[in-house]
């Protein structure tokens, strides 16, 4: 009874993708190919959007918050809207955004890995219920044999 139950029916064979998933890993953008734009774009992109980089622009325009003071309100608006808030919300909008865009990726691989898991249950039940059956149909078999002798 217990080699039916291991027979080759019984053996999982992992789909092609599952294998192919493992090999490659997770990818991110930082390992894509992008070119030399798209390398220096991002680089760029990492050094702007950090809280340091804001830390540096506001004081940056804080320098020439003194001379939009004297200039009156149009200046003094005018510095607002295109010194400060460009530079400063600039880099820390870009901070946010990074941030956000980790917790998706941590969201979406621990979804990946809960989805692998349950792939993997599903799995094993099939072979269990596989097993079972083969079992069943073997102390049937042994029944009727015991029953006609």
């Amino acid at each position: 009874m217990a080699e039916l139950a291991q027979d080759q029916s019984t053996k999982h064979a992992p789909h092609p993708h599952i294998e192919h998933r493992k090999k490659e890993g997770v990818s991110t953008v930082a390992r894509a190919h992008t070119g030399f734009n798209g390398w220096l774009a991002v680089h760029i992109t990492n050094i702007v959007g950090t809280m340091w980089c804001a830390y540096a622009f506001t004081i940056l325009t804080l320098i020439s918050l003194p001379e939009a003071i004297k200039g009156g309100t149009g200046t003094l608006v005018a510095w607002i809207a295109q010194t400060f808030l460009q530079l400063v919300l600039l880099s820390i909008i870009m901070v946010g955004q990074k941030v956000a865009a980790e917790a998706s990726d941590k969201q979406a691989f621990q979804t990946y890995r809960d989805a692998e898991a349950l792939l993997e249950i599903s799995n094993d039940l099939h072979k269990l219920l596989k097993i079972n059956n083969t079992l069943t149909q073997d102390i049937h078999k042994l029944v009727e044999e015991k029953a006609a002798s």
